[in-house]
């Protein structure tokens, strides 16, 4: 499920709604025949083994197998709940609050099942020998780039964060070989996002995207490519299990680099923590 819907944007229009479908229903998808399938979707029995074969399965058989199996996992997980992603205006809060913990629990734990592991020692490596590291992201994606930074940062390594379109292009301007740029967008089609990677990698830095859809155009310019697994909510478009699940990768970047340089990491640590110890609010200031 998580390769179909990362896939999805990037489909033929037959294949995708094959694929929107599997998304939308699929144990449905898993009990019904291939005929059936094609019916549905108002395409050919072709177009559903072109759509298996382009996520990776031999043929529909196996697709109607994984879905089962996936299902009866995710049945299992939720004690049996079927917990869906929609929230409608019937919803109490308590489904709500229900709804939003099981998507967010579920954007972390696909991300990380998905997550290259090569792909990211290949980008610890270029962050820990880099002369300086460009994050650039806007909206939601801002927010993950600026922690990144403020991350990096604290343990000396000489980072920025960017959101503003020009300042994006021209921060990118004076980067230098050696150096890395990080552009993360759920989409992988946010324009300035692209636009600066674009700059960056004509100055010969090491371009890496962060991204949910691993064949967008931010994933197909970029050197290295770190993807995410986030499923969305009605109210949470591009905003919150995305922002996450982003995180989630961040933090494994994070701590990838922190791992490597373990001794100066401590030292910036405690230093940063010293710096900053007295400005917490005293116990017999709370009293008063």
């Amino acid at each position: 499920m998580v390769r179909v819907r990362s896939l999805l944007p990037s489909l033929p229009p037959a294949e995708r709604r094959v694929a929107q479908r599997v998304v939308d229903d699929p144990e449905g998808v898993a009990a019904s025949t291939i005929t059936e399938l094609a019916q549905a979707c108002g395409t050919s029995e072709t177009t559903v083994i072109r759509f298996c074969r382009a996520i990776g399965f031999a043929g529909y058989p196996e697709l109607r197998l994984t879905l089962a199996t996936e299902a009866g996992r995710a049945q299992s997980a939720s004690g049996g709940r079927v917990v869906g992603s929609d929230i409608g205006p019937d919803d109490t809060l308590e489904d709500v609050v229900e709804k939003v913990t099981f998507a967010d629990a579920r954007a972390v734990e696909e991300t990380a099942a998905q997550l290259d592991l090569k792909t990211l020692e290949r980008v610890i490596d270029m962050v820990v020998a880099a002369r300086r590291i460009d994050v650039y992201g806007v909206g939601a994606s801002a927010f993950v780039a600026l922690d990144f930074q403020q991350k990096l940062h604290r343990i000396g390594h000489t980072s920025y964060a960017w959101s503003d379109a020009h300042i994006m292009l021209t921060s990118a301007a004076v980067l230098q070989p050696g150096d890395v740029a990080v552009g993360i967008s759920h989409s992988g089609t946010t324009v300035e996002t692209l636009d600066a990677l674009a700059v960056a990698a004509g100055k010969g830095a090491t371009t890496v995207a962060l991204t949910n859809f691993p064949k967008s155009p931010i994933a197909e310019m970029a050197d290295l490519v770190l993807t995410t697994a986030a499923r969305e909510t009605t109210f949470r478009s591009g905003a919150t299990a995305s922002r996450l699940a982003q995180l989630t990768v961040i933090d494994c970047v994070f701590v990838g680099v922190a791992r490597q340089t373990y001794e100066p990491t401590k030292e910036a640590l405690q230093a940063t923590y010293t710096a900053v110890h007295g400005r917490s609010v005293r116990p017999e200031r709370k009293r008063r």
